[in-house]
């Protein structure tokens, strides 16, 4: 190629506003009801096209980066669908923790999926790139599409929201890794129940009707947070240790183990961060889109 240039891209972490679990269904995968937020802690995809090669180093020596890895899982299915034999080297930057309820690997895969999109000119439309994503994960749509959204299904049915007032947040993370299959498979899991006829159940209705008239702090609920805390006192502390250094509410993210506080503005989530040094921090706010070029 006669030249080359390297784009940088971020991919966005998620925290949950609200998670319920439903019934199991006929393929393997559970229903879930969500509130999706995209928050300003980010990864970094660098992309630098090649003729032919596809190769990923990380920042991260414990991630793997082979084919198991779901950047390079994104990378072939857009190759395959698109029958590109373009190629491409990918550095990823983490900062979001793996394992930790904030969707960082299903955030690359987004990432990844809109960035080659563009760099090997397949011009697919959001809504394809999406649909491909929803093969990598449940939370890799949502990923790609950024903002506020609630979502069913296994997560990939999805209503954008209108943007939340803008919200400053503590993240903490113990360093206890977990994966959504650990608790979704937890004997202490309860579900969800009530019969609904439309798209919603009852209580989730009653849930984005809180978020409309006061907010997301009106809705604030996790039913994974019971199982997990069972088995992890320490992951309860998390969220505890959040409401003690001054945060106005606080919650566990998706399946854990990250907690996230809410703050009444930057120099707040700072100073509650500096409290918890013990942890892994990360002051953040809500942002509005999933993936982005860095400028």
């Amino acid at each position: 190629m006669s030249s080359v240039v390297t784009q940088h891209w971020f991919s966005y972490g998620k925290i949950n506003w609200y998670l319920d679990v439903l019934d199991k269904r006929a393929d393997g995968f559970t229903n879930i009801e969500t509130v999706f937020q995209s928050v300003s802690l980010h990864d970094t995809l660098a992309v630098t096209p090649h003729e032919a090669t596809l190769l990923l180093t990380c920042s991260d020596d414990t991630l793997e980066v082979d084919e198991s890895n779901l950047v390079m899982r994104a990378a072939r299915l857009l190759q395959t669908h698109c029958n590109c034999t373009q190629g491409a080297t990918l550095h990823l930057e983490k900062r979001i923790p793996i394992a930790a309820g904030l969707a960082g690997g299903s955030g690359n895969a987004a990432a990844t999926l809109v960035a080659l999109n563009e760099v090997w000119h397949c011009d697919l439309e959001l809504n394809s790139l999406m649909a491909l994503g929803a093969q990598l994960g449940s939370d890799v749509p949502f990923c790609m599409m950024g903002g506020t959204a609630a979502a069913s299904g296994r997560g990939e049915i999805l209503t954008p929201l209108d943007p939340v007032t803008p919200q400053w947040l503590v993240l903490a993370n113990p360093g206890i890794p977990l994966t959504a299959r650990e608790v979704y498979t937890h004997p202490a899991l309860t579900r969800n129940t009530a019969s609904f006829t439309g798209p919603h159940s009852p209580g989730f209705d009653a849930a984005l009707e809180s978020l409309n008239n006061i907010g997301p702090s009106a809705m604030l609920f996790n039913r994974m947070e019971g199982p997990v805390f069972s088995s992890f006192p320490a992951i309860e502390k998390v969220r505890d240790d959040l409401l003690t250094a001054g945060c106005s509410h606080a919650l566990m993210s998706g399946s854990g183990s990250t907690c996230f506080g809410l703050c009444a503005n930057e120099d707040q989530a700072n100073a509650v961060a500096a409290q918890l040094h013990h942890y892994r921090c990360f002051t953040a706010h809500t942002v509005n889109q999933g993936v982005s070029k860095a400028p």
